[in-house]
């Protein structure tokens, strides 16, 4: 491709005459959960790119689920661009044991930011996050787009499944009934730097971590671990979602979600041992078979994220590296807090 045809593609990436994404840097972004794993992941991301208008606010600045707070920051800031990362997020676990406030919550902010951003009529573009948890648990693999509400999501996941259902389908209906040019990305599995570390909140990677870490410095014999290790699960780093995320925005004007997935499926079994190894712990791992354990096989099929130009590049071996390592400094940092509490 010549220099002059690339130059081209960047102010007028979509056709419609509008600069694109990734040459309107100087215009306001607002990213809404810059402080959540994949909110701040896409913040590093756009100021790595050199955009110098980037707008954030802490939820006590900002209460996305309170409707007249999301109206006045819409028509005070006017930003021209929105990705949606905010919400309320654990695994299956948490979710099941708080199904209203998972529902409400999330609900309440997709509804206010997407319908605030329509409102305001300043937003150019809007991107919604989704998750690999709208497909029904007996979706085809790996699971095409086409396959959401071909059947219900897996029990347990519906809490989270539903609000994110709901946003694919406001922002078809906002394309479809003012024009609005907003879309969805649906990742499957994530991980990554500001991955929680509490048990109540924490997705698999950083809960095993956790466990393997505490066994490993106590002496334990063993550590329990919920299932058989039998099902398979994708994941993918939150830094390569953060590059997605702004292939979509530069790239994609369309009113079908695109799935988000890194394509290499591991059992969480193989998953276990790799933490164990990147932890050093050299105890036994003890697989409780009569815990719950989800879906059998949970892989997207990414083939459009791929035409888009989009492909991995963090390894998963050296993404539990790096959160290990995160973990660790998290450690010393609590211990030395600690210290300095009975100095």
């Amino acid at each position: 491709m010549s220099s002059q045809r690339r130059s081209i593609e960047a102010v007028d990436a979509n056709g419609d005459g509008a600069m694109s994404f990734l040459a309107d840097k100087s215009a306001k972004v607002f990213v809404a959960g810059h402080r959540g794993m994949v909110g701040s992941a896409i913040h590093r991301k756009l100021e790595a790119l050199g955009f110098t208008n980037v707008v954030v606010r802490t939820r006590a600045e900002l209460d996305l689920a309170f409707q007249p707070a999301v109206e006045a920051f819409f028509d005070a800031e006017r930003p021209r661009y929105v990705i949606l990362a905010a919400g309320k997020v654990g695994g299956v676990h948490a979710s099941s044991a708080a199904p209203a406030q998972y529902l409400t919550q999330n609900l309440r902010i997709t509804m206010n930011v997407v319908g605030a951003a329509q409102r305001c009529g300043s937003v150019r573009k809007l991107l919604v996050l989704a998750s690999s948890t709208i497909y029904p648990e007996d979706a085809p693999q790996p699971m095409p787009e086409s396959a959401l509400l071909s059947g219900p999501p897996a029990a347990g996941s519906e809490w989270y499944a539903i609000p994110k259902i709901t946003g694919i389908k406001m922002c078809q209906a906002y394309r479809a009934e003012f024009g609005m040019d907003a879309i969805v990305a649906a990742p499957n599995n994530l991980y990554g730097p500001c991955d929680p570390f509490p048990s109540e909140r924490s997705h698999v990677i950083p809960a095993l971590i956790r466990r393997f870490h505490h066994a490993k410095a106590t002496g334990a014999a063993e550590v329990a671990v919920w299932g058989s290790g039998a099902p398979l699960r994708e994941f993918t780093h939150v830094d390569d979602i953060a590059d997605a995320l702004v292939v979509l925005m530069d790239r994609y004007s369309g009113a079908e979600h695109v799935n988000v997935g890194s394509g290499s499926e591991v059992s969480v079994r193989e998953l276990a041992e790799a933490v164990r190894e990147v932890v050093g712990y050299e105890g036994r791992v003890a697989w409780d078979a009569s815990r719950p354990e989800g879906v059998a096989r949970r892989l997207l099929d990414s083939s459009k994220m791929r035409k888009l130009g989009w492909e991995p590049k963090v390894a998963l071996r050296d993404g539990i590296k790096e959160l290990y390592h995160i973990y660790l400094r998290h450690q010393w940092d609590a211990k030395i807090k600690r210290d300095l509490a009975h100095a």
